[in-house]
C-alpha cells in the first residue's frame, strides 16, 4: 500500500505537485488513489496542509501591503507591513487549526449518513478538497485579480466528490453531507477570518493624503 507522506517527501516538491495536478485536473480517479494510502496527521499536515495553506497569507500580505487596496473615495491604500504581518501569521495558524477541525466535523458526521468513521480519512478529504481554494489565494496578490478567488469554490466540488469515496457515504447522501459540511466550513473559516481581521484597520473617510 502506497504512502502519501512517503511519497511527498521522496520525491519533495514534484510529489506535491502531481498530487495538486491529480486532485484538480482528475479529482474522482485521484480521490481513488488517495483512498488508498496509509498516512498519518503529521504526515498530511507537513507534506501538504502546511505548504499549501501558506499561500493565500503569502499572497495577502504582499497584495495589501505592497499592491494595496482600492477604497472609495479614499484611492489606494496600503496596509502596514506589521499589520499585514500579523493577520497573515494569525489567519495561517487558526487556518491549520480549522483544517483538523473541519476534519474532526467530517468525522463525526459520517454515521448521520450512512459513511464510516475515520479520522485520517476524514483528514485528507478537509486537506485535499481544500486545494482550490488555497490556490485561488495567489489572486491576492494584485487587487484587480482578487475576483479570480472565486475559482476556490472548485473547492465543493471536490468536497463532494471525496466524501463518498474516503467516508464510504452511499452517493444519494454525498449532497447532504456535503451541504451540512459546508455550512459548518464556512462558520468556521468566517470566525478565522474575522480574528485575523481584527489586525488590518483601514482609514475613514478623508484619512488618505
Amino acid at each position: 500500500m502506497s504512502t502519501v507522506g512517503d511519497s511527498l517527501d521522496a520525491q519533495g516538491p514534484t510529489g506535491l505537485v502531481a498530487r495538486v495536478k491529480g486532485i484538480i485536473m482528475q479529482p474522482k480517479s485521484e480521490w481513488r488513489v488517495i483512498d488508498g494510502e496509509s498516512t498519518t496527521v503529521s504526515q498530511l499536515y507537513t507534506g501538504y496542509i502546511i505548504p499549501l495553506s501558506a499561500i493565500p497569507p503569502i499572497a495577502s500580505v504582499i497584495g495589501l501591503s505592497i499592491f494595496g487596496v482600492s477604497l472609495p473615495l479614499l484611492g489606494t491604500y496600503r496596509v502596514p507591513l506589521g499589520s499585514a504581518l500579523t493577520s497573515a501569521i494569525t489567519q495561517y495558524v487558526l487556518g491549520l487549526a480549522g483544517i483538523y477541525v473541519l476534519a474532526l466535523i467530517i468525522d463525526a458526521l459520517a454515521p448521520t449518513f450512512a459513511g464510516q468513521k475515520n479520522q485520517i480519512q476524514a483528514l485528507k478529504v478537509a486537506a485535499y478538497s481544500s486545494t482550490a481554494s488555497w490556490l485561488a489565494g495567489i489572486f491576492a496578490l494584485i487587487p484587480g485579480l482578487r475576483i479570480f478567488g472565486l475559482l476556490g469554490l472548485y473547492g465543493l466540488y471536490l468536497l463532494y466528490t471525496g466524501l463518498p469515496t474516503l467516508m464510504k457515504a452511499p452517493a444519494e447522501k454525498a449532497m447532504g453531507y456535503t451541504v451540512v459540511v459546508i455550512i459548518c466550513a464556512i462558520v468556521i473559516f468566517i470566525v478565522i477570518g474575522s480574528i485575523a481581521g481584527r489586525f488590518v484597520s483601514y482609514p475613514a473617510l478623508g484619512g488618505l493624503q
